[in-house]
């Protein structure tokens, strides 16, 4: 499997940090193991890009970025906006006019999607725009209203084209129910042990240790 795996795509919020946001050593010091091994480390989040770039500078992953869940991608230096934010836009000003709900902070810097605080549960949103062409992800930190015509798993192909790499030859490694679109395009899918019970049914491997520590489990065990 080693052999294989030529790069490593991980996932943010839950998967290289703990409940509270905070960085786990394990992750870092495991994602920094592989890249000095010549294995690019790709970062595939719900963030928005500036976020996820300085996430890449402080981590030191050279893979390239998936940021806003696919809306925006960040390879061969350049940034590109895949995702059109005016579905998003139509889908929010109608939700506003039935329900009470607030975009997430620096809402402002997105420009592919929008981001609200987990005050409704996903059902009543999902109920609400059922007409609107529009995709709805619950990350557990924060509700997201996306183009359906991208995604984690769309947007990882680009960014692994221009790497001249395979998805069949990625170790994906996430947490959350939109992560699914982006392992399923993997060749080796891994769930930590904290995820959403529906990206663990797809998962190759789930594994024993939660967020940090689950990524440098699957690294030891895949590629180290």
């Amino acid at each position: 499997m080693a052999k294989q795996i030529k790069a490593v795509a991980v996932d943010i919020d839950g998967t290289i940090t703990d409940p509270q946001r905070r960085l786990c050593a394990s992750a870092m010091e495991s994602i920094r193991t592989v890249e000095k091994m010549g294995i690019p480390v790709i970062i595939v989040t719900g963030n928005i890009m500036c976020f996820t770039r300085a996430t890449s500078i402080l981590l030191g992953t050279t893979g390239g970025m998936v940021s806003e869940n696919g809306g925006v991608i960040f390879s061969e230096s350049k940034v590109k906006v895949l995702g059109d934010i005016k579905k998003a836009q139509n889908a929010y000003k109608h939700l506003i006019t039935k329900h009470d709900v607030e975009k997430v902070q620096f809402s402002e810097l997105r420009v592919s999607e929008i981001a609200m605080f987990r005050t409704l549960p996903v059902k009543t949103i999902k109920e609400t725009l059922k007409d609107f062409d529009i995709e709805i992800y619950d990350t557990k930190y924060a509700l997201h209203l996306t183009d359906p015509m991208v995604n984690k798993g769309s947007s990882l192909k680009v960014v692994a084209d221009e790497l001249g790499i395979k998805t069949k030859n990625i170790m994906a490694v996430g947490d959350s129910e939109n992560d699914i679109d982006f392992l399923k395009v993997t060749g080796c899918k891994v769930a930590v042990a904290n995820a959403d019970n529906n990206l663990k049914k797809i998962a190759d491997y789930v594994t024993l240790k939660s967020y940090g520590d689950g990524v440098k489990e699957a690294i030891g065990r895949f590629i180290l």
